[in-house]
């Protein structure tokens, strides 16, 4: 009997929290080569910051994949909402800062 494809066995990335308080989520994220997160959902926008260069493999919901350089120190922001996987694509470690904004207080 045949239980559909197999299922892909990575290394999960390591995820270090920084910061959780009523503002903001700061989480570092450290890749070996082929690691991932796992799929999840940002309930907040956030910023990453990457601590070193790197080449991620974006998995999304619908199958589809994206891929992303990463530039230490050139940060970018995504909208809430977003859900995937990502996955170091680069045969070397990579790390990056992730910012998750809970509270915008004026």
């Amino acid at each position: 009997m045949s239980r559909g494809p197999p299922l892909r066995c990575r290394e999960p990335a390591t995820g270090t929290v920084q910061i959780d308080d009523e503002h903001v989520r700061v989480v570092r994220w450290d890749f070996n080569p082929g690691a991932e997160t796992g799929w999840h959902r940002h309930g907040f926008l956030y910023v990453v910051v990457p601590v070193t260069d790197g080449s991620l493999l974006i998995e999304l919901p619908d199958g589809t994949t994206a891929t992303a350089a990463l530039e230490a120190g050139r940060s970018y922001t995504r909208a809430a909402g977003v859900e995937h996987n990502v996955v170091n694509a680069g045969s070397a470690p990579l790390s990056f800062v992730e910012t998750e904004v809970k509270a915008m207080p004026g």
